[in-house]
């Protein structure tokens, strides 16, 4: 069941850019922070996404990275989601377009994020009840999941 609204599972305390920021600067939080998506805002009105994709697939050259502007690379058509919008819906854009993340707005304003992550985490969270389990927890007491069968 994944009638929850989104605005339950969202990150809501994102990291933004403006269109005039250089790619230096979205690498550098590329790299910080650990994440792939970073939404880029005028006023906090949502105008664009940057990825790490987008650094790939737009073959900017590290050479170029500090005098490249954000809006010359950014994916400006986007797909976005409202925080009413059910977590089912947004995993239905996640198989369908194979996206790995989706802007929440409210009239036209950045509220938040989803991310595939997000989705997995929800179901995860809803399916067990008890203390699963996790890889990191076999590794701490040395059992070797690949070895031991």
């Amino acid at each position: 069941m994944m009638n929850e609204k989104v605005e339950t599972i969202m990150i809501k305390n994102l990291i933004t850019l403006g269109p005039e920021s250089t790619v230096a600067h979205a690498v550098e939080i590329f790299k910080s922070k650990r994440i792939h998506h970073i939404p880029v805002v005028d006023e906090g009105r949502l105008v664009g996404l940057i990825t790490t994709h987008d650094l790939w697939n737009k073959f900017v050259s590290p050479d170029a990275f500090g005098t490249t502007v954000i809006k010359d690379i950014m994916s400006k058509k986007l797909v976005k989601l409202e925080p009413d919008d059910k977590v089912g819906t947004a995993a239905e854009l996640f198989l369908d377009n194979r996206f790995h993340a989706l802007p929440v707005v409210k009239d036209g304003m950045l509220v938040g994020m989803v991310t595939t992550f997000d989705v997995l985490r929800y179901e995860f969270k809803r399916e067990y009840t008890s203390e699963p389990i996790l890889y990191k927890d076999v590794l701490d007491k040395g059992v070797n999941p690949a070895h031991d069968h």
